[in-house]
C-alpha cells in the first residue's frame, strides 16, 4: 500500500520558482489588490477570519506571498538547513533572465505587507549575490536605469516603512554623504533632496536609526558641515536643525548639545563668510549655550573663547538669514521660552542674542574653569 500522499511536495528548482514568481506577479494587478482590500474591510463582521471568501483576488495575493517566502528560504535557508550556493546563483541568474527584477519594482506599490517584507529582505541578498565575476542583479539595474526612475517617481520608501528602514540601514545610505557633494549640480541637488527625505520622513524610524548609529552618522555629517562647498554647508546646517527638532529625536538633540566637538563646529560656522550660514549656526549654537545642564567641558570652551564669541555675536545681525525654526523642547530651558526660540523677527533675534551674550559672560566668570 502506498503512502506517497504523506510525502512533502518536491521543492521547486530555481527555474521553477522564478517561473512561479513571475506568473503570480503577472496575475496581480491594482484591481486584484483593491478587491482584497475591500474584502478585508468587512472582516469585522466575522468572528473567524477564515470566513473571508476565497476569491481569485485573494488567491493571487496568497500565491505571491507563498512564492516570496520560498524565494527567501532558498536565498537564506530555513534556520536549520543552510542555503545551497549553486541554487542561490541560479536563482539570481534566472530572476535577471526572466526580467523578474523589473516585476519586483513595478509591482512593489501594490504588494501586501508580508510580501513587501520578504521582498525587501530578498532584494538585499540578490544585489549582493555575485555570479562569477559580476553581481548580475546590479548589472541588470545598470542596464535598466528606468527602474530607478520608477522607484523615485513612486517615492516608494516614503510609503513603505519596511523599505524606509532598509534604506537607512543599508550601505547605500552612506553614499549620500558623497553624492550631495558631487560637482554635477543636478545630481547633487537630487541626492540632497532624497537625503533630506530620508532624515525627515517616518520620524520614529529615523530616531531609531540615529540612536543606533549616532557616532558614525554624526562623524560623517560633520564633514558636510565643514565642506568647502557653500551650498553643502548651508543645506546641511538647515537640515540638521530640522531633524534634530523632531520630537522623537529630542534625546539625540540633548546628546548632541553636550559634545564639545559639535560645539566647535558651530563656533566655526559662526565665523563663516556667509551671513545665512552664520545665522543658521547661531540658532543651533544658542541651544548649546542655553542648556541649563551644560557639562564642564562645554563651559570651559565657552569661557576660553568668550572674547571672540562675544565679538562675533555683537557683530551678528539677522539680515536675510533669520531663522523660522521653533524649538519644541525650549520650554525645558531656562533661558528661552518656545516663542523666543523661534527667531522670527529682528527684535526677537536681538533679544535672543543678548540672552546668549549674558550667559556666555556668566560662564566666563565661573571659577575653576581653567
Amino acid at each position: 500500500m502506498s503512502f506517497s500522499f504523506f510525502k512533502p511536495s518536491r521543492p521547486k528548482t530555481p527555474q521553477e520558482l522564478v517561473r512561479a514568481i513571475k506568473d503570480s506577479l503577472l496575475a496581480l494587478d491594482t484591481k486584484t489588490v483593491a478587491e482584497v482590500q475591500a474584502l478585508k474591510k468587512v472582516l469585522y463582521i466575522y468572528e473567524d477570519a477564515r470566513c473571508l471568501p476565497d476569491t481569485p483576488s485573494l488567491q493571487a495575493l496568497e500565491e505571491v506571498e507563498k512564492n516570496f517566502l520560498a524565494m527567501r528560504v532558498m536565498l537564506c535557508g530555513d534556520g536549520e538547513v543552510e542555503p545551497n550556493l549553486d541554487q542561490v546563483s541560479q536563482l539570481a541568474l534566472e530572476i535577471c533572465k526572466e526580467d523578474v527584477l523589473a516585476l519586483f519594482i513595478h509591482k512593489l506599490p501594490i504588494l501586501g505587507w508580508e510580501a513587501r517584507k520578504d521582498l525587501v529582505h530578498c532584494w538585499s541578498m540578490l544585489l549582493k549575490q555575485q555570479v562569477g565575476s559580476t553581481c548580475c542583479c546590479v548589472e541588470y539595474i545598470e542596464n535598466h536605469l528606468e527602474l530607478l526612475d520608477f522607484l523615485v517617481v513612486c517615492v516608494v520608501f516614503h510609503t513603505f516603512m519596511v523599505l524606509f528602514r532598509y534604506l537607512l540601514e543599508s550601505p547605500s545610505f552612506e553614499l549620500f554623504f558623497k553624492y550631495v557633494e558631487l560637482p554635477n549640480f543636478d545630481i547633487a541637488s537630487d541626492a540632497f533632496s532624497t537625503f533630506k527625505d530620508l532624515l525627515t520622513k517616518h520620524e520614529d524610524a529615523v530616531s531609531e536609526y540615529l540612536t543606533a548609529h549616532y557616532d558614525e552618522f554624526f562623524e560623517e555629517y560633520e564633514k558636510l558641515l565643514s565642506s568647502s562647498n557653500y551650498v553643502t554647508r548651508r543645506q546641511s546646517l538647515k537640515l540638521l536643525s530640522e531633524f534634530l527638532l523632531e520630537t522623537p529625536n529630542s534625546h539625540i538633540m540633548k546628546r548632541y548639545i553636550v559634545e564639545v566637538r559639535y560645539l566647535k563646529v558651530m563656533m566655526t560656522l559662526l565665523k563663516d563668510s556667509s551671513k545665512n550660514i552664520q545665522i543658521s549656526a547661531f540658532h543651533i549654537f544658542k541651544v548649546f549655550v542655553a542648556n541649563p545642564n551644560k557639562p564642564r567641558d562645554i563651559k570651559v570652551i565657552l569661557a576660553k573663547n568668550h572674547e571672540r564669541l562675544l565679538a562675533l555675536l555683537h557683530n551678528l545681525s539677522p539680515g536675510k538669514g533669520k531663522s523660522t525654526l521653533i524649538m519644541s523642547f525650549a520650554a525645558n530651558y531656562s533661558l528661552f521660552s518656545t516663542s523666543r526660540m523661534a527667531g522670527a523677527d529682528d527684535d526677537q533675534f536681538e533679544e535672543e542674542k543678548e540672552l546668549i551674550i549674558k550667559e556666555i559672560e556668566r560662564v566666563s566668570r565661573l571659577p575653576n574653569l581653567e
